[in-house]
């Protein structure tokens, strides 16, 4: 299934290194709950698109911290 992001809101991780090794972030708001997630050095390039539940359940293990 492809996912129209032409028209998304992206946003930098607040954990995003200086180093310009950084993620962004979209909530898609496409009468789901889905985030698409991108490296920011590549916009134009390959996004991965998870549901809400599936983000929120990567928010709250911690793994993303280490």
């Amino acid at each position: 299934m492809r996912i129209d992001l032409s028209g998304a809101s992206w946003f930098k991780s607040s954990h995003s290194q200086p180093s310009g090794d950084c993620v962004e972030v979209a909530f898609l708001g496409d009468h789901t709950d889905n985030v698409g997630v991108r490296d920011s050095k590549d916009p134009a390039g390959p996004a991965l698109v998870f549901p809400g539940e599936v983000w929120d359940d990567f928010i709250a293990s911690g793994v993303w911290k280490h």
